[in-house]
């Protein structure tokens, strides 16, 4: 089934609007938690990592790259906990509705993208306070983001699969998320491993980003902030072109991939849920 037809898009429109309203109806403050919670998180971290054990105390605009870090990895955390479990969660509708299925998912991953740019309109605003001077190839970040979109995707197309017939996934998929926050330099400049160690910390970064995210993070914070030396890109860590192209390739890869499971799987979820 074609995923453009009308009823389709307009079935999509419903459900990220539904989603968005819902996500924090009752609470006193509503949508400014969008805003808020990625702050709040962001404060604990800059206090434990940056002020007490000094992560980036030899980085320019550290914090600002901080902020932008947890708000790419909060994208991708929401996106893949919540889209694992949504094709279960709309088991009544699977029954009831004749519809394409990936509508579910792709309503996930687009609620979650506006979040993702309410968060990135505060990241602007925190670093214009904070000094940084933006230059033109800060439009280098739509294709970034498209990129980080299409991977997520991608991703939430697998696991949302994988939960209809596996429910042990999700502590699992904590577990890997927990895992991967700290293998992803988020918290950290990625130049604190690659300068350890001798050579084993330089390996060691270079297949770090070799992780999709991981680079998306590296060359955002290299857009904003703009700092060659300690929040270097893929292409400036590695000189074999085709090394530098896996992590902008993967995504494309993972996407189609999680695309075609899910599609292949997709005609028995009702009957499996």
């Amino acid at each position: 089934m074609n995923i453009f037809e009308k009823k389709n898009r307009i079935l999509l429109k419903e459900l990220v609007k539904t989603d968005f309203k819902l996500r924090y109806q009752g609470s006193v403050i509503g949508y400014l938690w969008s805003v808020l919670k990625p702050i709040m998180l962001f404060l604990v971290m800059y206090l434990v990592f940056v002020k007490f054990l000094r992560f980036g105390a030899a980085v320019p605009h550290f914090a600002v790259a901080l902020l932008l870090g947890i708000t790419i990895w909060n994208f991708f955390s929401e996106s893949t906990i919540v889209g694992m479990q949504a094709i279960v969660g709309r088991g009544d509708l699977l029954r009831k509705v004749s519809f394409s299925k990936s509508i579910i998912i792709l309503s996930v991953v687009s609620n979650a993208f506006i979040n993702l740019m309410i968060s990135t309109t505060v990241v602007i605003i925190f670093a214009i306070i904070n000094g940084v001077h933006f230059s033109w190839n800060v439009i280098f970040a739509v294709p970034l983001l498209f990129e980080l979109f299409i991977f997520t995707l991608g991703i939430v197309f697998m696991i949302s699969t994988a939960f209809v017939y596996f429910r042990d996934l999700s502590p699992v998929w904590e577990v890997v998320m927990q895992a991967g926050f700290y293998a992803t330099p988020i918290i950290y400049p990625i130049t604190q491993v690659s300068e350890r160690a001798g050579n084993i910390g330089h390996y060691a970064a270079n297949f770090m980003m070799m992780n999709p995210i991981a680079q998306i993070v590296q060359d955002m914070r290299y857009i904003f902030t703009y700092s060659n030396n300690t929040n270097p890109t893929v292409w400036q860590m590695l000189h074999n072109p085709l090394l530098i192209m896996i992590p902008y390739i993967m995504p494309i890869i993972i996407f189609f991939i999680g695309f075609w499971i899910f599609n292949r799987k997709s005609k028995k979820f009702a009957e499996v849920i």
